[in-house]
């Protein structure tokens, strides 16, 4: 169901101030994870993620336009959403940063499609890359879960530009 509404003439805020409105929203910190076609792993991190329907399971995310592994979350049949651990902050920089091998030094084992789920993860989910759209400045990823495991422990918590680590189970 569509409403139309009558949108504001101008905007009494700026980037800046939209930014740091939006960092006031705690967020959880997720790992996307895929392969390439050569065979190498991609990881990203990503704190816009959000459960969409039960029936069918499915999943969401965001990945900017800009991003340089666009093409391949696009194109990929499947990929891991790992919900990071609170004492997973080092995994949400390291899968931040420019690096090459933002798997060197991570311990994880291979789901069913033969992806990267990351040991220690608080949950993660295994999912058909079912349908994508274009809002803005980034790609909205639908994904149905057909695989998730999940291991409680207190979650990596984002807020106002960093990760909160006191949080308990």
């Amino acid at each position: 169901m569509h409403t139309l509404s009558p949108r504001a003439e101008t905007r009494e805020f700026d980037q800046s101030e939209f930014r740091q409105a939006l960092s006031q929203f705690a967020t959880g910190v997720t790992v996307i994870t895929t392969r390439l076609a050569n065979g190498q792993f991609l990881g990203l991190t990503a704190s816009s993620f959000n459960s969409v329907s039960l029936e069918p399971p499915l999943i969401l995310w965001s990945l900017g336009n800009a991003a340089n592994s666009l093409p391949v979350f696009s194109g990929n049949s499947h990929y891991v959403v790992n919900v990071l651990a609170a004492d997973q902050a080092w995994l949400a920089e390291q899968f931040a940063s420019r690096r090459t091998d933002r798997f060197e030094g991570v311990d994880y084992t291979l789901s069913r499609t033969g992806l990267p789920v990351i040991s220690g993860a608080a949950a993660w989910f295994e999912c058909h890359n079912r349908s994508r759209y274009p809002e803005g400045d980034h790609v909205i990823f639908v994904g149905e879960v057909e695989h998730c495991e999940v291991n409680p422990q207190a979650p990596l918590v984002y807020h106002s530009g960093r990760f909160l680590h006191s949080l308990t189970k």
